[in-house]
């Protein structure tokens, strides 16, 4: 897709994402501020990265650590942040160390411990977020029963890590009623750790393009949004790892 192509798709569909979150927001108590819209580029070309900095989005979310990376050093404009939002391989911990705002998915205590020993050596703090598998589908990642409470406090724990929040992801579905219950056994989880007192961040990464509204109402702080912002991948990533 041209340039001229995407600026077209992302000026039509911006506006509406925005109004919905702002409606979303509004049936949960909240303002659309509250809200941040992070704009899934992962195997787009410069030209829509370009298109969407223009319209003030300036979180923008890679699932590869290569090609966040990659796309970080092409755009030197100092107010975006970068979030890793997929599936980060233990191996990839030190290639990922000092490239993000935000690490959306950090999917058991292993690794956490990686992370945290190498922000240690580092003498620096990493963002993160605890990726939870709320829907308990076997094909996601995530901190999961029977030994999730401990593995979840355990990691909380950790220096060198700065745990804004807590992640999950929703199965594919059109029925709200299964979504619903997804993010809000999150959001309540985030209470019951805030309770006590492990966690002090209040992040909740949870929505993407098909849910993010429903996941707005539930108390989601930061949606994931790329094929309703951008359109269909121009090209398909064989997987969603690190």
């Amino acid at each position: 897709m041209s340039r001229t192509l995407y600026r077209s798709r992302i000026e039509r569909a911006l506006p509406s994402i925005m109004e919905k979150i702002e409606r979303a927001a509004g049936k949960s108590g909240r303002c659309a501020e509250d809200i941040t819209l992070v704009a899934v580029t992962k195997s787009h070309p410069m030209s829509a990265i370009l298109e969407v900095l223009e319209l003030q989005v300036f979180d923008l979310g890679e699932n590869r650590v290569e090609e966040l990376r990659s796309k970080k050093a092409m755009v030197p404009d100092e107010r975006v942040r970068w979030h890793m939002i997929g599936h980060l391989q233990g191996r990839k911990v030190p290639a990922v160390l000092g490239a993000t705002h935000l690490i959306h998915s950090v999917d058991s205590l292993k690794l956490a411990k990686r992370l945290s020993v190498r922000a240690v050596e580092s003498g620096n703090k990493e963002q993160v977020l605890l990726q939870v598998n709320t829907s308990k589908e076997g094909t996601k990642g995530g901190f999961v029963f029977p030994r999730m409470e401990k593995d979840l406090h355990d990691a909380l724990t950790l220096p060198g890590l700065k745990i804004s929040g807590l992640m999950t992801m929703a199965p594919f579905t059109d029925d709200a009623k299964i979504l619903r219950t997804t993010f809000r056994m999150l959001g309540e989880l985030r209470e019951e750790l805030m309770l006590s007192q492990l966690l002090t961040g209040k992040e909740l990464s949870m929505g993407m393009s098909n849910d993010y509204e429903v996941a707005v109402e539930e108390g989601s702080t930061l949606v994931r949004v790329g094929t309703a912002l951008f359109g269909e991948r121009p090209l398909k990533s064989k997987d969603a790892t690190g």
